[in-house]
């Protein structure tokens, strides 16, 4: 998909913050409060119960790593930055609003995938490309009609990032996918806030509206044109840019990102994932965006890398999916551990978690078992999460009271 507009909203915090309550004690189900509507939502979670899925059978499938830390990485607070909404549409949900809405997918006769929700979760498992896995996505997408399928669609992530032991989230959604089916804007947000009200965020919510790098670029401005409103507002904080990447370099969002920067709206962008390490230097110099999510390419570029951590510009890891799609072949290939060693900030995300088997806790358990890393290590990577957040520095500071009193147990 092209790049996107990440539209993430902040609001102050309340005094009344879940984290900052010990009398929860981990694995109890913490209170929310919705402040803000609209996209990136950050949930106040408890600890961990386990990264579970469930087959067409409601039988269970927990992924747990079998490090002695696993314990800890349950328990860690997690924040989530790179998380696609219509991404975390599972299978089972999908059939489901498909007969509900009166969606034609494909036949089993067309495609074998769609002829049960496990058949749907195997072809998931057999992800060509990129591209291969957007088709899929985008017929999945169609289902997404009503208001209450967007809210049943974030209900279902927000209750399994809360299992995950996630304490904020900046989950993006992708308007253009949906206004240009027919549906109104108005029908994905009702239907997001819905979801965010019900699980009771004490935070705002925070959405990505994309722009597609296969449409035309002035399809983004029309998009960047009629969310003003709610940047204006202080609801939306953020665009980004997702989608394919090879032959649509970020510097063609050029205009759309200055516009951004003088409203001082948070800026990310996907690059160098698919697409050459250059796009991220692209995207740094022209869109001078705050983060690049992916950029898996950045170890090809010692002074690049350089220059990220010396500007302390996070990258939005998520490597599961890097995996799924074959950009790297395992996730032992990716440069966690040079970004360690040269002070680069980055986070652990599950990017599209659905169609990748993965959900944060099962990426955190991924990264573990690949890389073996230290207690010392989670604390650097979980800090450097919390402080890459966009929220308020009250609400950083709670999180990172949590993550060093979490520590100093398992010390």
């Amino acid at each position: 998909m092209p790049p996107s507009l990440k539209l993430i909203t902040t609001e102050n915090q309340s005094d009344d913050d879940p984290l900052a309550d010990d009398s929860h004690a981990p694995g109890t189900r913490r209170k929310f409060e919705q402040t803000v509507p609209l996209v990136t939502c950050w949930i106040a979670a408890g600890a961990s119960r386990g990264a579970v899925r469930v087959n067409a059978q409601g039988e269970t499938q927990a992924n747990m790593c079998q490090s002695p830390l696993h314990p800890f990485l349950q328990a860690l607070p997690k924040c989530e930055h790179h998380m696609h909404l219509e991404g975390s549409l599972e299978p089972s949900l999908l059939l489901s609003l498909a007969a509900d809405n009166g969606i034609t997918l494909p036949s089993s006769g067309e495609d074998p995938a769609f002829a049960s929700a496990d058949a749907l979760l195997d072809r998931y498992s057999r992800f060509t490309s990129l591209d291969d896995f957007l088709h899929y996505y985008f017929i999945g997408m169609s289902v997404l009609v009503r208001a209450q399928d967007f809210e049943a669609l974030a209900w279902e992530y927000f209750a399994r990032a809360h299992a995950d032991g996630v304490v904020h989230a900046e989950v993006s959604f992708d308007p253009q996918a949906h206004t240009g089916r027919g549906v109104k804007y108005a029908t994905v947000v009702d239907g997001l806030v819905r979801a965010c009200r019900r699980a009771e965020s004490d935070f705002g919510m925070s959405t990505r509206a994309s722009d597609f790098r296969h449409l035309p670029v002035g399809d983004a401005a029309v998009t960047f044109g009629d969310a003003k409103e709610d940047f204006m507002s202080g609801r939306l904080v953020g665009i980004g840019l997702d989608s394919s990447e090879r032959d649509f370099p970020p510097g063609a969002w050029q205009l759309i990102y200055a516009q951004a920067k003088d409203a001082n709206i948070k800026r990310t962008a996907h690059a160098g994932e698919e697409g050459p390490v250059e796009y991220i230097r692209e995207a740094l110099e022209k869109l001078d965006v705050e983060r690049i999510d992916h950029g898996i390419r950045l170890g090809e570029d010692e002074d690049l890398m350089k220059e990220v951590a010396q500007k302390e510009i996070m990258v939005t890891l998520c490597p599961l999916s890097n995996v799924r799609l074959r950009c790297v072949k395992e996730v032992a290939d990716l440069p966690i551990r040079e970004f360690l060693n040269r002070g680069v900030s980055f986070s652990i995300n599950s990017d599209d978690p659905a169609y990748f088997s993965g959900y944060i806790l099962d990426n955190f358990c991924a990264v573990q078992t690949a890389f073996d890393l230290t207690l010392g290590e989670w604390k650097s990577v979980a800090t450097a999460a919390i402080v890459g957040s966009w929220c308020e520095e009250s609400r950083k500071g709670v999180m990172l009271a949590k993550l060093n009193e979490l520590v100093e147990d398992y010390s």
